[in-house]
């Protein structure tokens, strides 16, 4: 049965209202990068002639290395997520390990504010003398990337057939060796979608880095920030620089959609 045609409006409606209202800051925000300080006080200017003045000041202030930071600690984090979240939704998926209260339970970092949970991170930083280092960021980021990345991809276990695995035992393959070379490829897109989602999360996470490793260290969220000076807000610089930061995000978004759904449902309890 077709849908009604109001409802079929409405849809379109919502979808356009929604792509505009996510897409106008983005616009805004490129625009603003290319503006010179007396065209900023028009916020609604389109047409102008654009300077490159706020890239070169972005460029030169060091944001690049601020973001290969953030590179390596969004890489390191979604590397031990991925090792570490497979295994365990693996166990979750075909031995139901833990139960229901696993499942949700290892979603309580996203329950306790980061203000709490930044404590043990800062001391452990002090006793180790890692302070403004990456190390204490990355292990931070685990705290959050990791449990999710597992509930990402318990889904996608279940869907491998049992069948297969029962096949490869048969056939003279180890627990281990059945997962690594029969299970693992059957999940590689879920994998995928999982290793961006994390990165993603890693990339935009400004708080735990602002506290951990605010200085030499600092990572490209950090470094965006202190585009707010005494003299106010860099508006121009900021804008480039946030551009800089959500080129990457944008383009991860567009590989991860059709698995992202999938994924976050599939770590729900089955019945």
């Amino acid at each position: 049965m077709s849908r009604p045609r109001w409802l079929e409006i409405l849809r379109i409606a919502v979808l356009t209202a929604t792509f505009v209202f996510v897409l106008v800051p983005i616009v805004w925000v490129a625009l603003a990068s290319f503006k010179t300080p007396a065209q900023m006080a028009e916020p609604f200017l389109v047409t102008f002639g654009p300077t490159l003045d706020n890239w070169r000041s972005v460029l030169d202030s060091g944001i690049l290395s601020a973001a290969g930071r953030s590179l390596i600690v969004g890489l390191v984090t979604v590397s031990i997520s991925l090792v570490v979240g497979s295994m365990g939704a693996y166990v979750i998926a075909k031995f139901r390990a833990g139960g229901s209260l696993t499942r949700f339970g290892m979603l309580a970092a996203q329950v306790v504010p980061p203000a709490v949970m930044v404590f043990p991170f800062l001391t452990m930083a002090h006793a180790l003398r890692l302070t403004d280092t990456l190390v204490p960021v990355i292990f931070a980021h685990l705290s959050f990337v990791l449990p999710l990345v597992t509930w990402f991809l318990i889904g996608f276990f279940e869907a491998v057939p049992s069948s297969l695995e029962e096949q490869a035992r048969v056939d003279g393959f180890t627990r281990w060796q059945a997962f690594r070379l029969v299970v693992l490829p059957q999940v590689l897109p879920g994998i995928g979608a999982a290793g961006i989602f994390g990165f993603t999360l890693s990339w935009n996470d400004m708080f735990y880095g602002l506290i951990l490793a605010p200085g030499n260290a600092a990572i490209l969220p950090v470094a965006i920030s202190n585009f707010n000076t005494f003299r106010g807000v860099q508006i121009g610089a900021m804008s480039a620089a946030i551009m800089i930061a959500i080129i990457p995000v944008l383009i991860a978004s567009f590989f991860i959609q059709r698995r992202l759904v999938q994924g976050i449902s599939g770590g729900a309890v089955k019945y």
